[in-house]
């Protein structure tokens, strides 16, 4: 990882920094060399955890789930599909001990009770719950009593499912309530601007009382920053490694130079955001850049004392050194106390009276 600032993820709080999930979910397309692949490529464009999705096709589905959209020509039943992204016991671990290797957090959804035991014993740092599974209650029960942060995505439900879903994750106990995030989701691939719903952050996080997160699927960085400057804890985008690569999920995702570019752009969200302005006064060290570029007034000709100055014996030019320009008015009808040349910022002292009270 290339910023070891603390996470939602490490610090469920209002003071950790963003986490920026790359979520892999099946590009890897069942290889799993692919999957470790994901994995260095998440972690090389800084993202702070990478995330796949746990797929057990018995304990899940049946031969009868449809097909969202029928992009494979090799599975002939979307229960098949789901047979061939699965991975064995051992193979998970091996993709956790390498993303702790890489120095990025391990996440994978489970889709099944048996997905998150699985997951339980592999370790993951955190827990989250995909859009279709917010009414798996007993599996949100089994993800909240192990204690771990878990996130909720909300992209297929309307308020009050998403509340009853938020009430048995904090049913669980003091500690998950502050370890809960609610998604603001849009379950459209690619999600198109106008359905992205930045305006659900600020309901939820009134709503629920808990960090809100942002799972993004519009392919493109600008929701994830715009999210960024509203105070999201957790930010989700899907990876991929190149627009050529097949998968259903590949238009909606970011490439790894994408993802990279949202990192950097959080933190720097992150940092101005920590550093509020004060313009109440000169910023502190900005003088000399005020010399340089601000006016004074000046003479137009080389004058002596006694001169009573008139308009168009006056301009302005720089450096900001003298009188300010804007005191332009002020200055003309006053008397030259001493001898004064053209191209010189005029002082106070140069005029009888000096300064005005």
């Amino acid at each position: 990882m290339t910023d070891r600032t603390p996470t939602w993820l490490e610090k469920p709080s209002d003071q950790a920094g963003c986490t920026v999930i790359a979520e892999v979910a099946q590009a890897h397309d069942g290889s799993l060399g692919q999957a470790h692949a994901y994995i260095d490529a998440a972690a090389a464009a800084g993202a702070h955890a990478v995330k796949f999705q746990t797929h057990i096709a018995a304990a899940e589905s049946t031969a009868l789930e449809p097909w969202r959209a029928r992009f494979s020509k090799q599975d002939e039943t979307r229960f098949d599909y789901w047979k061939r992204m699965e991975f064995t016991p051992e193979q998970w671990a091996g993709l956790k001990a390498h993303a702790d290797e890489a120095g990025i957090m391990f996440l994978s959804s489970p889709f099944s009770l048996d997905a998150v035991e699985l997951l339980k014993s592999v370790g993951v740092a955190g827990w989250k719950v995909a859009s279709g599974e917010i009414t798996n209650y007993p599996m949100l029960k089994a993800m909240a009593a192990s204690g771990e942060p878990v996130m909720l995505s909300t992209g297929m439900s309307p308020l009050a499912e998403i509340d009853g879903a938020v009430e048995v994750l904090k049913g669980q106990g003091s500690r998950q309530s502050s370890a809960l995030a609610v998604f603001q989701c849009t379950t459209q691939y690619p999600s198109p601007p106008e359905s992205i719903g930045l305006n659900m952050i600020d309901e939820l996080r009134a709503r629920y009382g808990c960090a809100i997160g942002l799972s993004d699927h519009s392919g493109t960085i600008y929701p994830g920053l715009a999210a960024a400057t509203l105070g999201v804890q957790v930010i989700e985008v899907h990876l991929t490694l190149s627009r050529e690569m097949f998968g259903p999920d590949v238009v909606a995702s970011l490439t790894p130079d994408e993802l990279k570019c949202l990192v950097d752009g959080v933190r720097f969200i992150e940092t101005a955001k920590a550093n509020p302005a004060d313009k109440s006064a000169v910023a502190p060290g900005a003088q000399a850049m005020r010399d340089i570029f601000l006016k004074s007034v000046m003479l137009r000709e080389n004058l002596t004392a006694g001169t009573v100055l008139t308009a168009d014996q006056l301009t302005t030019k720089k450096p900001g050194t003298g009188i300010s320009a804007r005191f332009y008015d002020d200055v003309t009808g006053r008397t030259l106390a001493c001898d004064v040349d053209v191209d010189v910022p005029l002082k106070w002292d140069d005029l009888e009276g000096g300064e005005p009270e």
